[in-house]
């Protein structure tokens, strides 16, 4: 509004000048443009680009992941929305013992995104690697059994059971509240971060991806935690703390009061998140870095590109499938057209460059 900011710089030959106090108006010859990224050939007509992504051992087809929780477990989309068109489907969160989720109102819309107070509902560990497992696999798509808890002793019971299922990949959540101490969620501490991780990879072979979440105070030792500790991979973020009130009742919206936002309003904050813990990762000897992959409000290919250039090896996409199913299809078309007229061959080429 009208120069309030105090105006944006630009680069001129007169060093920097700033639009609302020395222009706005200025003489090209003296601006200075940014260059753009190093300028590359588009690929040839005929010429593909690749789009499969290589992790923790395991070949995906497309860096598009369902996020759990907004897919169900593969099936529920079945019908009218093409579910080969994922690289991979990240379970609903399963726990060791059936949940019936969270009373009253699961869900309410707001100004880009939405707040959800689910609960974790699932049938248990049990019953989904013996009846829904099976199922999952039959699929195109890389299954992905996404495990939560509520302390070390039933993640490490539900992980043992995953572990002689036929799922490729666990996805650990450690945005969980650790019951014994006070609700605190496992993901905002670096040091019970690691206990959790470190219980789980000791009974668990297969590839450890560790989702995690936003709300701690810092993200980038929590990440650097969970790889000391193990994980094969880290996805982020999960969902930001939040709430509602219902003005018309003068309570919360919630029962549970606190509930989790999505969508694109926390788009930009999750991308800088995946930002800074690629950037801490980078740190680490090249052995000892793992895959990141990112999530939060990406619902275009333009927001995909966003998180591979930001280092993500792969994407997430959660709350964008309920508006638009068939989410996962037009986010292809997109970046297969971007890397092509960019002349990027595959997605290696651009993985990381904004760092």
């Amino acid at each position: 509004g009208a120069g309030a900011c105090l105006g944006c710089t630009i680069s001129t030959t007169q060093g920097s000048l700033r639009v609302c106090k020395d222009g706005p108006v200025f003489d090209s010859d003296i601006i200075q443009f940014e260059a753009p990224c190093p300028r590359r050939t588009p690929l040839a007509e005929n010429q593909e680009v690749d789009l499969s992504v290589d992790m923790c051992g395991i070949h995906f087809e497309n860096p598009l992941f369902a996020a759990a929780g907004t897919f169900g477990f593969g099936q529920n989309f079945r019908g009218f929305a093409d579910v080969n068109d994922w690289g991979a489907i990240c379970s609903k969160g399963t726990t060791l013992e059936e949940r019936q989720g969270n009373e009253g109102e699961r869900c309410i819309e707001v100004p880009s995104g939405d707040i959800n107070s689910i609960g974790l509902q699932n049938p248990g560990i049990r019953s989904v690697t013996k009846e829904i497992i099976p199922q999952m696999l039959k699929l195109k798509p890389v299954a992905i059994l996404n495990l939560a808890g509520g302390s070390i002793e039933s993640y490490v019971e539900a992980a043992k059971i995953a572990e002689e299922s036929a799922v490729p990949m666990i996805e650990l959540n450690i945005s969980c509240p650790n019951v014994k101490a006070g609700g605190m969620a496992w993901g905002t501490d670096p040091k019970a971060a690691f206990e959790c991780v470190s219980a789980v990879r000791a009974v668990v072979k297969k590839p450890l991806m560790v989702k995690l979440s936003p709300n701690a105070p810092d993200l980038r030792a929590v990440a650097m935690a969970c790889v000391e500790a193990g994980a094969d991979a880290l996805s982020l973020i999960n969902t930001i703390q939040s709430m509602a009130i219902d003005v018309d009742k003068g309570r919360p919206f919630f029962k549970n009061v606190r509930a989790g936002l999505c969508g694109p309003a926390v788009r930009p904050i999750a991308l800088r998140m995946v930002y800074d813990v690629v950037q801490e990762m980078n740190k680490l000897p090249v052995e000892k870095r793992v895959p990141v992959v990112g999530i939060g409000g990406i619902a275009t290919w333009h927001d995909a590109v966003e998180f591979i250039m930001a280092g993500a090896h792969a994407v997430q996409i959660g709350s964008a499938i309920f508006a638009n199913p068939n989410v996962a299809k037009e986010i292809l078309c997109g970046l297969k057209a971007f890397m092509k007229s960019h002349g990027y061959a595959n997605l290696e080429e651009m993985r990381g460059i904004a760092q």
